[in-house]
């Protein structure tokens, strides 16, 4: 096994060149197929509202869910870092509410905490760093913001809006934020970014010259009902396995082939007789 990855192991991969791979997922069992398939990060995501809960969006997820799915998470990790994100509205009533959510995540298993977006909260991110919780950040689309983004769309185009998209990640590596996840933007720009500021910078749906990628284990193992982003590729087809299987399951147990004596445990010789 390969010793535990910690922020400063992620850190020293982009000094040392070395591409960073991270999954958003929220159970043990995944959690578990992850670590020991190499995965560096573990991002236990709010995402959980659409792929795990069905809802259109994340903004019905709450801490009580995210501390939830973070120990599911943790004890199937044993090598990669375990990274939290902190669901809608909870960082964003001061820098004590902040620090009480981040600990309550990292009370059950986060070794990071993400907050998406930076304006208003580097005195948060700041606290919490200072307090020993270390930060991951959140640029370009973040979900949390879909009603104000006026929906699920690509960002940073236009001169203006990379010259912002930029700047904030300057200011997140400021406040001391050790990564950043950055999503939906232009390659072009995901590849200025992550050349401008000296921390990981982890794509999703930003291009191939970031530090790193993510992308959520449901949407590359083709489990995810419904639309797919167009940077997701599909690397297994599990929802076809899984339907197959339940399909044929439901056929032997009303044929009654299932199940059979193997699958049975033997009754006592005295029973046996008298059936």
């Amino acid at each position: 096994m390969k010793d535990k990855t910690t922020v400063i192991t992620i850190k020293q991969m982009k000094a040392e060149g070395k591409k960073i791979a991270a999954l958003a997922l929220y159970d043990f069992a995944m959690a578990s197929l992850a670590d020991r398939a190499g995965v560096d990060i573990v991002l236990v995501g709010d995402s959980l509202g659409m792929t795990f809960q069905g809802e259109e969006n994340t903004l019905k997820v709450t801490m009580d869910h995210m501390a939830y799915h973070t120990r599911a998470v943790r004890k199937g990790t044993a090598r990669a870092l375990v990274v939290a994100d902190m669901p809608f509205m909870s960082f964003r009533l001061g820098a004590r509410q902040t620090l009480e959510n981040a600990g309550r995540l990292v009370a059950e298993g986060a070794e990071a905490v993400k907050l998406e977006g930076v304006e208003s909260l580097s005195d948060s991110i700041r606290e919490l760093i200072a307090a020993g919780i270390p930060v991951m950040g959140h640029l370009g689309l973040t979900p949390q913001s879909v009603n104000t983004l006026g929906g699920f769309k690509v960002q940073g185009q236009g001169v203006e809006a990379e010259r912002k998209l930029i700047d904030d990640a300057r200011r997140l590596e400021d406040t001391g934020a050790f990564s950043m996840v950055l999503e939906c933007v232009p390659m072009n720009l995901g590849a200025e970014i992550a050349s401008k500021v000296q921390i990981p910078v982890i794509g999703i749906g930003a291009g191939p010259y970031c530090d790193g990628q993510v992308l959520v284990a449901n949407d590359m193992l083709g489990l995810s009902e419904g639309h797919t982003p167009k940077f997701v590729k599909e690397y297994a087809d599990i929802a076809k396995v899984a339907h197959d299987a339940f399909r044929e399951y439901t056929k032997e147990v009303r044929g009654g082939e299932y199940p059979a004596e193997k699958h049975s445990y033997a009754s006592p010789p005295r029973r046996l007789k008298a059936l």
